[in-house]
């Protein structure tokens, strides 16, 4: 007997032994701060830029995770960073070709080909590049990569034109300087490099058409458009709305991050995306990886978890229970639908209120000849702007009609800095009054 009960509280004392264990390891993990480094790009590029921004959101919202970015030579690197296990966390184009161990996390925005030709150059299309000279970003870059994909698709060879590898910054200045005829980058749409590039000289943006055709070769290539006057307003530059090829930048993590890691890091990058895109404004346009966005990665279990935490719980395989609960199920649709319609409906309406302001506000910069005035609807503009970014947050707006409001926004802005430049030549110069405002109505009517 006593042997027996000897033997029931040994057994018992090493099952409480077990599971304390348990209970202090995950407490241990849930308090233990963790060091994450996050391979980017070269200091002061869009990635490492936007790395940074990614940084200070999650430690202010979340101590325990400790961000270190890493600034690198591009996304090759950054993927074999990620598969030696140098880095957790990376920054890459969706055409970068990955690793076994890498995993998705989110798409963070696209990032278009820039082909950028010197004013005296006579490059008009892609196949003007033979025989010129061309500087391309390092290899291992993204921008690399991707215009020896748009080579191959306009069938030209390493062999039919000069080509250089540079710095972003060097290849501005060869091109300032006249030792290449173009530039090539892959880039998001209105980034600093190329509006100061174009500022200071008298380039010229080449057209990349034929995206619909290389999709079929690279299906994870998007269609895109460089809309008229986005680097420049006076005169347009581009001077029309300029087609070209996009890829998408994501951020991926290694199979071997913990899912709860990956899981609280996503949350962030939904959960406090207002305060992404105070620091970052291409956070807006943060999305899901999914089959058909074509990112070539499984997306992490992590990452998962988080965007399917609103699903209901597996149900074990039981008859009655599952016929019980799918009768249930039908009585209550077409509430449940009623009710998400209702939430939909309230969701336009309210994206319908801003785009609406937004209209009377722009149509007000038309009709106003005041700086001040200008300046008090700028002020406005972003104080509307502000709002929507916290309504999109608090799913007041869905994504959609954030992106529609984003263009609205967008032409409302252009509207005032072309009136405000308007009535400066105005005081300065009366005479080239009509022929400025015929400029402004053609670039605000494109």
């Amino acid at each position: 007997m006593n042997r027996k009960f000897i033997a029931s509280v040994s057994i018992a004392a090493l099952c409480l032994a077990i599971t304390g264990a348990a209970i202090w390891k995950l407490v241990k993990e849930q308090n233990s701060p963790s060091e994450l480094k996050l391979a980017t790009g070269s200091k002061g590029g869009d990635y490492y830029t936007f790395g940074e921004a990614i940084r200070r959101v999650i430690e202010k919202n979340e101590p325990q995770i400790k961000l270190q970015v890493i600034p690198t030579n591009g996304a090759d690197e950054n993927m074999q960073l990620l598969n030696d296990g140098k880095v957790q966390l990376a920054l890459v184009q969706n055409d970068t070709p990955a690793k076994p161990s890498a995993r998705a996390i989110a798409l963070l925005y696209p990032e278009v080909f820039h082909l950028i030709a010197a004013k005296k150059s006579p490059i008009q299309t892609i196949f003007d590049l033979k025989g010129k000279r061309i500087a391309l970003m390092p290899k291992g870059s993204g921008s690399y990569n991707a215009f020896w994909i748009l080579a191959q698709h306009y069938d030209l060879k390493p062999t039919d034109f000069q080509w250089f590898q540079m710095t972003p910054q060097k290849a501005a200045l060869a091109l300032r300087n006249g030792q290449v005829d173009a530039v090539f980058r892959t880039l998001p749409i209105g980034n600093s490099w190329t509006k100061e590039l174009l500022r200071t000289t008298e380039a010229r943006m080449i057209p990349i058409e034929q995206a619909a055709a290389m999709k079929i070769a690279y299906p994870y290539l998007i269609d895109s458009t460089i809309p008229k006057g986005t680097y420049k307003a006076i005169p347009a530059v581009p001077e029309y709305n300029l087609p070209t090829v996009g890829v998408q930048a994501a951020l991926i993590t290694n199979e071997n991050v913990s899912a709860n890691l990956v899981k609280k890091i996503t949350s962030i990058l939904y959960e406090y995306r207002h305060n992404l895109v105070k620091i970052e404004p291409k956070a807006a346009t943060i999305s899901q990886p999914d089959i058909g966005q074509n990112l070539g990665l499984t997306l992490h279990e992590g990452a998962r978890n988080y965007y399917d935490r609103e699903k209901p719980a597996f149900l074990n395989e039981n008859a009655e229970v599952i016929a019980l609960l799918m009768s249930i199920a039908t009585l209550i649709g077409s509430g449940l639908w009623s009710l998400r319609s209702h939430f939909s409906d309230k969701q336009k309406n309210r994206a319908d209120k801003y785009n609406l302001e937004i209209v009377t506000l722009t149509e007000t910069a038309r009709q106003t000849d005041k700086l001040e005035d200008l300046e008090n609807l700028r002020q406005e503009l972003f104080r509307i702007f502000r709002e929507v970014v916290q309504d999109l947050d608090e799913d007041r707006i869905s994504p959609e009609s954030f992106q529609s409001f984003a263009f609205s926004w967008q032409v409302a802005i252009n509207t005032i800095h072309h009136k405000e430049i308007v009535t400066i030549n105005k005081l300065h110069n009366p005479k080239n009054l009509a022929v400025e405002l015929s400029e402004v109505e053609s670039i605000n009517n494109r």
